[in-house]
């Protein structure tokens, strides 16, 4: 089984506002998502990434542009054109959807019921699919029976029951703990290593996109505005949603008591330069600062920061305060030792 790819080019998706006129969920959105990658799409709630994920299945067509699964225009699609597709289009939901009158089994056999296969067909399939998600001991319980970590389990085989091409994943793990949404994370990768599957998620957690996705797009009021590979962005974020998005993440959010009095512009008479410094690749483990401090004198308050793995990548990030008037001196310093530096403002 190998993925497919998904392109959106010039997507555009209008509704009808009531007394409001036309109200724009989606403007220009040009996206291709390579087969075999995982892709995820972040973006605050009505930003319109729901939207964009469930026009991949033809459950939302396009009010312009195109949208093409495999080569295949999803929103021209009709008819036994669109359940093909849609066979090779699988679905986890935030909130599982499960069958509560099924078991496990039988939620897993459902999107075969409805395929026509053959029962003597279904039967290994299923067990199949419940062996891969580990949930063997669990087959013949119901939805009611089971953790939430489990039922997402279930919908990530029912998902995967047709063979599909691409995986798409709504919020999946929104609704669980920190621990259960690690598991699901590590089950998807697995999927996607094993099966080759195309895997498109959208979430609104920095942390899921960082943990399982090696591309991204950041979604912003119905236009895409930033996309590439997750390393990059998250070294170098453009656009101020991303970055609003990263202040999230362990090691980049100021305390408060630091935040609240720092200005924009340096202030008259002795300040501090607080300053972000992002630490990639090799550079990640090595003592910058303490170099810096031992050759050329200038004292590093540490106000935040961690060292983390973006795939296989060491990414760090501190923020610090220097002495304002020897921060350019520090900032050529750790620029020319391959770290990168952004001043956010200095405190008087």
């Amino acid at each position: 089984m190998t993925g497919a790819t998904i392109s959106f080019e010039g997507v555009g998706k209008s509704y009808a506002g009531g007394g409001k006129g036309q109200v724009t969920a989606l403007s220009d959105v040009t996206l291709s998502v390579a087969p075999g990658e995982i892709c995820g799409i972040i973006g605050r709630s009505g930003a319109g990434k729901s939207t964009l994920l469930r026009m991949v299945n033809g459950l939302e067509r396009p009010s312009t542009g195109t949208v093409t699964v495999g080569g295949r225009d999803v929103g021209r699609a009709r008819g036994a054109a669109l359940r093909a597709i849609r066979r090779d289009v699988g679905m986890i939901f935030q909130h599982f959807n499960l069958l509560s009158s099924r078991t496990v089994h039988g939620n897993i056999a459902l999107p075969l019921e409805i395929a026509g296969l053959p029962s003597a067909e279904i039967g290994p399939r299923v067990r199949d699919l419940i062996a891969r998600v580990g949930l063997e001991a669990q087959a013949e319980r119901y939805p009611a029976e089971l953790s939430g970590g489990q039922k997402q389990r279930v919908g990530i085989a029912r998902a995967l029951a047709t063979r599909p091409k691409v995986l798409l994943s709504d919020e999946a793990t929104s609704a669980l703990d920190p621990e259960t949404t690690r598991t699901v994370l590590e089950l998807l990768r697995d999927i996607n290593r094993d099966l080759g599957l195309t895997i498109l998620l959208i979430t609104h957690e920095m942390a899921v996109v960082r943990d399982i996705a090696s591309h991204m797009a950041v979604i912003d009021q119905g236009r895409i505005v930033e996309a590439g590979a997750t390393y990059d962005i998250f070294v170098t974020p453009r656009h101020p949603t991303t970055r609003s998005f990263l202040s999230g993440v362990t090691g980049i959010t100021l305390p408060g008591f630091i935040a609240g009095r720092m200005t924009e512009a340096r202030p008259h008479g002795p300040a501090e330069e607080i300053v972000r410094i992002t630490f990639a690749g090799a550079h990640a483990t090595d003592p910058m600062l303490a170099r810096m401090t031992a050759e050329r004198g200038i004292a590093v308050n540490i106000l935040a920061g961690a060292i983390e793995e973006i795939g296989p990548r060491p990414f760090g990030n501190l923020l610090v305060a220097i002495d304002a008037a020897r921060g350019p001196e520090a900032r050529d310093y750790l620029n020319r030792h391959g770290l990168s530096t952004e001043v956010l403002g200095y405190v008087g």
